[in-house]
């Protein structure tokens, strides 16, 4: 991936993506893969907002059941098979657990319903391209095998538990780029720290957009027949900006918020009904516990969000209520990460009522011709919600395009048929790397593991281990080098693993810091703000 946004001006695209989340970043690649000529412009970095925010979950929605909404369970677990077919390296079968207890809402007889309900609308759950990704049946075990295998679980009144299984996302910021890297080698030309500032706007008719380079303050102009913004909880903001003067257009944003604490479960992840009937898991994750999520409204600037003292104790209170582990203290807290989720209008009153719909607009009916908006939608259904979003560009541009390919095909990264074999290779082709390191890149970076242990080969020094599971510095010089990481914070939490665990320590942090002002060229001012900036992230409020 290359960073050259002044090419950009010299080319007529079909469609200019706004948004380099998960959802933009999957419109970039089903309209490439089927031979549109497309930019993509993100603000920030690649995916940065909502979808770092995530339970690093890939599945079903079993409490939408709930609402009745089967077809968008039905299309979840569809789709939650596919990332594990085309992302091998990235999505793995997990254990949820569901303890039961003798009161109603958490009784064992109304979630075995639920559980026969998932499984029939997830019959094709086995139809995997690896054998390791099948997912079984659910099963319901009794009060006493339920202890023995998760001790987290308040014992009063239990009768047993479910367990089922959906899949967890490793490493949702590195699956984002998976997918952008497929649309880059499919044609796509991205550009992160690109914002939009003004569209070209003729008659009502929108002809492409100014943007602003946000590292060098470089102005360009960059046109397309059509626009699509997928910016997330930023939409309106966008068709503001696009029509000029204030839109009746609003979307609701709901606060999510995620803590990771030291191990306090196993192997399963354990999901309790708060008294409000909202859920709360505790999600094994990295050899830490990963604690989510809240779901409350947001009426602020999105640009104004943080994650607040009492959003963080909120959570620590669902656990020590509903749980049997110790109790928690905010000094417990490791790393603390929130975000905002983009909901519909018409969704329910409640943000936690609400469902992860998405909407396509066409904003013609706004007066804005040349300018789709899409809304709402989960990280699961991105690769869907892009196919369905073609089906309007289809429309709009009086074109048939060919059938879409995005799920029968791997994310270019990750060209793999068996893990367990693609890791078996690993070691044997570099048996100077340590088991841990090994699984680690291999995981990470699919077939890009080759280029970054090749890294480490060639300065003994790269290969130094840098985290318990294996990062190595050399994944500092790749994210530079080729992933377009313009930041210490773009490499710490969104390129590698380092910091997405809390602060690593100042021997760790210092060696990262060293590296990017070397091959960043920072001066000692520069390399300053990158340290404050990326200090803040670690900080909690206080």
């Amino acid at each position: 991936m290359e960073r050259e946004l002044s090419k950009l001006s010299s080319t007529n695209f079909d469609l200019i993506v706004i948004g380099g989340g998960i959802t933009g970043a999957s419109v970039a690649y089903e309209a490439s893969s089927r031979g549109l000529r497309v930019a993509l412009l993100e603000k920030g970095d690649f995916g940065q907002a909502t979808t770092s925010a995530t339970s690093k979950l890939i599945h079903g929605g079993l409490r939408y059941l709930k609402n009745l909404e089967f077809g968008l369970v039905r299309e979840s677990l569809t789709e939650r098979k596919v990332w594990e077919n085309i992302a091998p390296n990235f999505v793995y079968p997990i254990p949820f657990m569901v303890p039961t207890y003798k009161s109603f809402k958490s009784n064992r007889y109304v979630l075995l319903m639920g559980m026969l309900l998932y499984d029939i609308l997830s019959y094709d759950k086995g139809w995997t391209w690896d054998s390791s990704k099948k997912l079984p049946y659910h099963k319901s075990i009794g009060a006493k095998k339920t202890l023995s295998l998760e001790t987290c679980i308040k014992t009063k009144g239990l009768t047993g538990s479910s367990i089922y299984y959906d899949c967890q996302n490793i490493n949702p910021e590195r699956l984002t780029l998976a997918v952008l890297k497929s649309a880059v080698a499919n044609g796509a030309q991205v550009a992160n720290y690109a914002r939009v500032n003004s569209f070209i706007n003729s008659n009502g008719s929108i002809q492409g957009v100014n943007f602003e380079d946000l590292i060098t303050g470089e102005m360009y102009s960059v046109q397309a027949k059509l626009i699509i913004n997928c910016a997330g909880p930023w939409a309106d903001i966008v068709l503001n900006l696009a029509s000029g003067a204030h839109s009746n257009h609003h979307i609701r944003r709901s606060e999510g918020i995620h803590i990771i604490t030291s191990k306090l479960c196993n192997t399963h992840a354990v999901t309790m009904m708060t008294k409000s009937g909202r859920h709360v898991m505790i999600i094994p994750w990295r050899n830490h516990t990963l604690i989510g999520t809240t779901d409350k409204e947001y009426n602020g600037d999105p640009d104004n969000y943080r994650v607040s003292k009492e959003s963080i104790q909120g959570l620590i209170d669902d656990v020590n209520d509903n749980y049997g582990c110790k109790k928690l203290q905010y000094e417990d807290v490791i790393y603390a990460y929130g975000g905002l989720r983009p909901l519909v209008d018409d969704q329910t009153e409640g943000s936690y009522e609400s469902s992860r719909k998405y909407e396509i607009f066409d904003n013609q009916k706004d007066g804005l011709s040349g300018l789709i908006t899409i809304e709402g939608g989960k990280y699961t259904t991105s690769r869907r919600l892009a196919f369905q979003a073609m089906k309007m560009v289809q429309r709009k541009l009086g074109i048939k395009l060919p059938k879409s390919r995005t799920k029968h095909m791997h994310l270019t990264p990750c060209h793999i048929n068996s893990m367990e074999q693609f890791l078996k290779d690993l070691t044997l082709q570099y048996p100077e790397f340590s088991i841990q390191t090994i699984e680690y890149i291999g995981k990470n970076y699919g077939v890009d593991s080759h280029s970054v242990l090749s890294i480490a080969q060639q300065d003994k020094a790269l290969a130094e281990v840098l985290m318990h599971d294996g990062e190595i510095l050399a994944e500092v010089v790749y994210a530079i080098e080729y992933e377009m990481a313009q930041s210490l914070t773009d490499i710490l939490f969104r390129r590698t693993g380092i910091g997405t665990l809390g602060y690593p320590g100042d021997d760790v942090f210092k060696k990262v810091v060293t590296l990017c002002k070397t091959y960043f060229e920072w001066d000692d001012t520069q390399q300053q703000n990158e340290v404050e900036l990326a200090m803040k992230h670690f900080k909690l409020p206080v």
